[in-house]
């Protein structure tokens, strides 16, 4: 089975560049998508052999998350349950018969952590969410986490200790939700792997240099972990300042 995560930074500037040769050309079973920057009815986008599914920010141009499955699912569940944190279009859980996929555009933090509050709060909600569900079935988590867990995962550790999406706050919370039970595929498979990263600044030319930081994963549940059989990231991939990133598991 080969999944794709996505952040696009606004689906309708993505689509401009790119974005269905992608995906059509990497054919996946299950294509998630972050940061779509919609509202419904802003866009109809023709998917044939894929069923769609949409959360939607109340703020316009904001935030949204989307599915494109294969398989139609068991159910889909839109939010984490949570009135506080369920207004931005964060999270898509789509049910199968033998695992749940969770796509999440986690909140960030912002410059000078300040909407740390809210992240740490929301961070601590989601991880019971998910605990919840891996009671039931195994788990794979995807998405724009909004955090480079250790300095492998990004270019420049030393100068960015204590920003956004680096501080000791948002990487104790990644730490703590993988104890609970969730395995980071890519370090998974590539636990020494340098210079793989999945977004880059639009400044100083930070593409080009690859001056990026490692902050879309896919997480599974550690008893599906040993089915893990490729984690890919898509950095030739333009059209946003995210690239895509796979996983091919066999379950």
């Amino acid at each position: 089975m080969r999944l794709i995560s996505w952040n696009v930074n606004g689906l309708r500037a993505c689509i401009q560049k790119g974005f269905l040769d992608f995906f059509q050309t990497i054919d996946a079973d299950i294509f998630c998508l972050q940061e779509t920057k919609l509202q419904a009815g802003q866009i109809e986008i023709d998917l044939p052999g894929y069923t769609q599914n949409w959360n939607y920010a109340e703020k316009k141009g904001y935030s949204g998350t989307a599915v494109f499955s294969k398989t139609e699912p068991v159910n889909v569940t839109l939010g984490i349950g949570n009135e506080e944190y369920d207004t931005e279009g964060r999270v898509i859980t789509l049910e199968y018969p033998d695992f749940y996929l969770v796509t999440c555009y986690t909140p960030n933090a912002q410059r000078e952590l300040a909407r740390i509050t809210f992240r740490v709060g929301w961070e601590e909600v989601f991880s019971q969410y998910l605990k919840k569900l891996d009671v039931l079935k195994p788990v794979i988590i995807c998405g724009d986490l909004n955090v480079a867990h250790n300095e492998i995962d990004l270019k420049n550790p030393a100068s960015n200790r204590g920003n956004a999406g680096f501080s000791d706050q948002e990487r104790s919370c990644f730490t703590s939700l993988l104890a609970q039970g969730f395995t980071d595929t890519f370090r998974y498979l590539h636990p020494e792997q340098t210079g793989a990263y999945t977004w880059w600044s639009y400044m100083y030319q930070a593409r080009k240099n690859n001056a990026g930081w490692r902050i879309d994963y896919f997480l599974v549940s550690n008893r599906i972990a040993d089915k893990i059989t490729a984690t890919p990231i898509y950095n030739e991939i333009m059209g946003s300042d995210h690239c895509p990133i796979g996983l091919e598991i066999d379950l």
